[in-house]
């Protein structure tokens, strides 16, 4: 490694601020506020969302309407001939007018 140009990599502890658990790792980041852990003088962080109150890792995850979601997108820009996202061909905007029209006649 040549000298100079890489940040200095020290001892920090990520602190979660909703539950107040600290991960102790090193890192280039720092800040003002010190705290010592084990002798250890470590720069002190705050994070809103860490592994500890992430929905993915605490199962409260959302569930969003994917179904509803395609079927938008399908119906926004699927095309006669191309498979949409489902894998089902779609008619164009221009063949359900006109297949609707010839129902109407």
């Amino acid at each position: 490694m040549k000298n100079g140009i890489h940040p200095d990599y020290n001892p920090v502890v990520f602190v979660d601020a909703n539950t107040g658990k600290e991960f102790v790792t090193r890192s280039t980041k720092q800040s003002a506020e010190k705290k010592v852990i084990d002798g250890v003088e470590c720069s002190v962080i705050s994070l809103e969302i860490t592994s500890d109150t992430h929905p993915f890792w605490t199962g409260k995850q959302h569930r969003v309407d994917t179904a509803g979601r395609i079927d938008q997108f399908n119906k926004r820009f699927g095309g006669e001939g191309k498979l949409n996202i489902t894998g089902a061909k779609r008619k164009t905007r221009h063949a359900v007018k006109a297949s609707e029209e010839a129902e109407e006649n």
